[in-house]
């Protein structure tokens, strides 16, 4: 995917997530889980195809977030690269739960939320433009 394609399909799934918290986190827990994945994982993969980190036709998909260990034998080296991983195998750890098992409290759905916002912050920080 060319960095258009991944900044118009990072401010869907913010979109989505948003409309999602204004009808209710209890009501939309599935799409919050598969909307804050997927942009995750694009808003990764964007920031390593703007650094020149990874070849242009390399792809990141959520189920490397699954394993540490995968992760950081997957990814390069970058700033903040050991508190990347923590967030996202945090965000990943609780996906499954969310998209596919019985509805979880909205404490839940809220710790998820956050995590996915601690991700989106360090990567703006480190400088991924997807607005």
């Amino acid at each position: 995917m060319n960095i258009e394609s991944h900044k118009r399909a990072i401010r869907e799934s913010l979109e989505i997530i948003e409309e999602s918290i204004r009808k209710g986190v209890s009501e939309r827990q599935r799409t919050i889980g598969f909307h804050c994945s997927v942009a995750a994982a694009d808003i990764l993969e964007l920031f390593l195809h703007s650094r020149g980190l990874i070849s242009p036709g390399k792809t990141i998909k959520h189920d490397f977030f699954a394993s540490k260990r995968k992760l950081k034998e997957r990814l390069p080296e970058f700033e903040h690269r050991e508190r990347a991983i923590e967030l996202l195998t945090e965000l990943e750890s609780k996906r499954s739960l969310l998209c596919y098992g019985k509805p979880q409290t909205e404490g839940l759905i809220e710790e998820y939320l956050s995590t996915f916002n601690k991700i989106r912050k360090l990567f703006d920080g480190l400088g991924a433009d997807y607005e």
